[in-house]
């Protein structure tokens, strides 16, 4: 346990930043998974879920939770099996 002030405070924001990311990266798997699962089926279903997914994707690397050339990549692969399947 934090002794110090300034130590028992950074321990308090560690929680409230692991829980915030913690949301943040569950939320981009969901909107992966959904993506992937709706691409196959093609149309408005899986452009609004591929749109939701690059969302996600770039707020997470804006934010620092991804690096952005993960997030890029990640978003690059998901349109480029959408345009195979359409």
């Amino acid at each position: 346990m934090a002794n110090h002030p300034s130590a028992v405070k950074r321990a308090r924001q560690a929680l409230r930043r692991r829980a915030r990311n913690r949301n943040l990266r569950g939320r981009m798997r969901t909107a992966i998974k959904q993506a992937r699962a709706a691409i196959p089926g093609g149309g408005e279903t899986a452009q609004s879920a591929l749109k939701e997914a690059e969302s996600v994707l770039r707020r997470a690397a804006s934010r620092g939770l991804i690096p952005k050339k993960r997030a890029s990549r990640q978003i690059s692969r998901l349109a480029k099996s959408a345009s195979r399947q359409s």
